[in-house]
């Protein structure tokens, strides 16, 4: 069976447009429910969201979904992924479930979901829960009127993730007489994020934080950080930290203003890490997006880079397997399986803070641990259709990949966010690459 409603991070598309219509949520909350709902115990599931403006309305369809089957809901409110992720676990819920398109535009909107174990479901789970979506046997598995799921508002919970943030770092570690600078997104962490800072010391000057429903990514956050540079010049800060809508993903700005991607962040962490024996395997775990400045630079310090395919949890699903704890992608996703099942942006920051204040240096100097070879990302967006599939963008492809014959690489795939084709290569020759890139896009533009 294909995947028709999942993509690489949960269901996600335009809000009341399918598949992120209340009907369609209706039915994912009670096939999901279905799937979890497993011995004669009252079964529960939490729920938390982003700013959006049709949060609301994906939540009560889910509510809804979730409570005709007979699962008792409560409802977090606006909360980062990774702590719904978190209280999935701390809550003893069966199923966690988070609202966001992540850092897509407003109009977006997304579901995912999280295991009782805090971690993002299978291929053959979130298969399930679409052939149930399918079925026309839902209406006949409904939980009998006495049987029907509650919901409510839970309350504290907040509270409960920044302590958990905070408890990230070792006692002794303070924030004092750092100037940061902490950009929300006007997405989920605007009020956690700030606060988690202060309380450690730090002077902070937080933006991104009035979401209207509107405004969440919007010329802010971690796709978008001019916003961040300009008040990290403005202010003197000595760092900068950009979340994205849902805070899962991270970027860094020094105090020059210059970006500091997933990848330089992972080779900082894992460098310190090494230093005090803290990686349980020689390595880390990487996309096939992460330059290969970051895989050279591990190999020079005697650890090697494990690549996936694109998507935080295949991160997350080699790491379990292969016993790494560190690993993420350059788009700022950063997975630490010593605290977060899923990517945290929250805490990859302060783990990022602590080898700034371990080193007693600038960040500029501390995040800057490897030339990143030449890389180019473009995307082309289409309607419907593989364009992948034509015999002209193969053929283009192919011929790429001959002229950077080894040295160079290209991935070229459809991104499972948004109707995008991504195209990317890196080469030490960056006009060759240019050239073969755009060739590429052409022939992805004139068969989209």
């Amino acid at each position: 069976m294909s995947r028709a409603y999942f993509g690489t991070d949960g269901i996600r598309g335009t809000a009341n447009k399918w598949p992120i219509t209340p009907e369609i949520a209706l039915k994912v909350g009670m096939a999901a429910g279905i799937t979890f709902r497993r011995g004669k115990y009252r079964h529960r599931v939490v729920i938390g969201k982003d700013t959006r403006l049709s949060g609301y309305m994906i939540e009560n369809a889910l509510v809804a979904g979730f409570t005709a089957v007979g699962l008792d809901v409560f409802v977090l409110g606006p909360m980062p992924t990774p702590a719904v992720a978190m209280l999935t676990r701390s809550l003893r819920a069966d199923l966690g479930v988070m609202i966001s398109a992540s850092h897509n535009p407003f109009q977006d909107n997304g579901i995912k979901f999280f295991g009782p174990d805090g971690f993002k479901l299978s291929d053959e789970t979130e298969l399930e829960i679409e052939r149930l979506i399918e079925s026309d046997d839902l209406s006949a598995i409904l939980a009998e009127p006495h049987e029907l799921g509650r919901a409510k508002r839970i309350d504290g919970v907040r509270d409960r993730y920044m302590e958990f943030a905070k408890r990230t770092l070792p006692r002794d570690i303070s924030l004092e007489g750092m100037r940061i600078v902490i950009d929300c997104a006007n997405g989920a962490a605007y009020k956690v994020a700030p606060e988690v800072l202060w309380e450690m010391g730090a002077e902070v000057f937080p933006i991104g934080v009035e979401p209207n429903g509107y405004n969440i990514n919007k010329d802010c956050g971690s796709t978008s950080v001019d916003a961040l540079c300009n008040k990290v010049h403005e202010v003197r800060a000595d760092i900068g930290i950009a979340l994205d809508g849902d805070a899962d993903r991270v970027i860094i700005v020094d105090e020059e203003g210059r970006v500091v991607d997933g990848d330089q962040l992972m080779a900082t962490v894992a460098q310190s890490w090494q230093e005090d024996n803290r990686l349980s395997a020689p390595g880390i775990v990487a996309t096939v997006m992460s330059n290969l400045g970051l895989e050279r630079y591990l190999n020079d310090i005697g650890l090697q880079l494990a690549r996936t395919k694109v998507g935080d949890r295949y991160v997350v699903e080699h790491m379990r397997a292969h016993g790494y704890n560190l690993g993420g992608e350059q788009s700022g996703h950063i997975v630490m399986s010593d605290f977060a099942t899923t990517g945290d942006g929250l805490v990859a920051a302060l783990q990022l803070l602590a080898c700034v204040k371990k080193t007693d240096r600038p960040v500029s100097d501390v995040c800057r641990r490897f030339e990143p070879v030449p890389q180019l990302l473009k995307n082309v967006r289409y309607n419907g259709g593989k364009p992948l599939e034509n015999d002209d963008v193969k053929a283009a492809i192919k011929n790429g990949e001959d002229r950077l014959a080894g040295a160079g690489r290209l991935v070229i795939r459809a991104s499972g966010t948004e109707p995008l084709i991504r195209v990317m290569g890196e080469a030490d020759d960056a006009v060759l690459l240019g050239d073969v890139v755009d060739t590429i896009v052409g022939a992805v533009e004139t068969a989209a």
